[in-house]
């Protein structure tokens, strides 16, 4: 088999080169490439492959099309809708996420941003470094606080979990039914919205959820709540939030993910906005995760070259 790696998964060489020898054994070629998003420079890379591997980099259509050995696409990452899935579908081609490796991580930086907002972190810090005070800047508790969480799924679940051991009440809003004794009630997501001093987005970017967030569900929101993304851009109507934020309809936000990956346009609505944090989609990203994530796209891997597909898709 040909098995073609489009861009680093953040561990060593020595993990890479590992597998390799591995495949090799068994008969296999792995060979790792730089990532690049030029969808010839893909074409030319995937044209031979039976497997395709990579992480969050977008995938060319053309370079799935034009992949005519193509049966595998092996995902390490949660989020696919940055792959051809229909096309995979339309083919037959088998496609395996990493779910779960980032669970964790994800779930403790919304954490962070929780504290962080309530307690003007930002804030303060560009005051104490301009020899200012606390002064107007005195924060909350997220203790007691009412946190709604959008999408509970694992780490919606996670992030209810961590919540909890802050004392606070948890509502959700998901599409099935959840049962989780981290989450006291489930509840439409207006009634979400209306409820929580803090909104944590953690849904999959489907036509059903893009723009889930717009003008109206901003306006559901009280004046004193925060909203938090770590899910996916589109979920969010950037303008829309920053419109919310420049005029106090909402107390503040924080957002890791965007419309499209980072680097932003410097023009980007929410890079401007008050009582915002913005980070450039590291919620996933911590060591440990990228050495939990390497592990499951492999052994996602031995087990497809075996006859078996784990953590699948499609």
């Amino acid at each position: 088999m040909d098995i073609v790696l489009l861009e680093g998964l953040g561990v060593s060489d020595q993990v890479l080169e590992r597998h390799s020898r591995r495949l090799e054994g068994l008969g296999h070629v792995l060979t790792v490439y730089e990532k690049n998003t030029d969808p010839k420079v893909q074409e030319e890379r995937c044209r031979d492959a039976d497997v395709v591997m990579l992480a969050n980099m977008p995938l060319a259509l053309s370079a799935g099309e034009k992949a005519k050995n193509l049966k595998f696409i092996d995902v390490a990452f949660t989020g696919v809708d940055h792959i051809p899935v229909e096309e995979a579908k339309r083919r037959g081609i088998a496609v395996s996420n990493a779910s779960g490796y980032a669970t964790q991580a994800v779930a403790e930086l919304c954490i962070s941003f929780m504290i962080q907002l309530l307690r003007n972190v930002e804030e303060t810090q560009r005051q104490c470094r301009g020899g200012g005070t606390k002064e107007g800047l005195v924060g909350s508790l997220l203790w007691g606080k009412t946190v709604g969480i959008v999408g509970a799924g694992a780490i919606g679940r996670r992030v209810a979990s961590l919540c909890k051991g802050f004392g606070c009440r948890v509502v959700a809003f998901n599409r099935s039914k959840v049962m989780d004794e981290a989450i006291d009630c489930q509840v439409s997501l207006e009634e979400l919205l209306s409820q929580a001093d803090i909104v944590s987005l953690h849904c999959p970017l489907t036509e059903d959820t893009r723009g889930l967030i717009g003008s109206r569900e901003l306006g559901l929101m009280k004046r004193s709540a925060v909203l938090i993304n770590t899910a996916r851009g589109g979920v969010v109507d950037s303008r829309a939030l920053s419109g919310a934020l420049r005029k106090g309809e909402i107390a503040g936000a924080a957002c890791d993910v965007f419309e499209t990956e980072p680097p932003l346009p410097l023009d980007h609505p929410l890079l401007h906005c008050p009582n915002t944090i913005v980070t450039p989609h590291i919620a996933f990203a911590s060591v440990e995760s990228m050495e939990q994530r390497a592990d499951i796209v492999f052994e996602n891997l031995y087990a497809w070259l075996e006859g078996k597909q784990i953590h699948k898709v499609v």
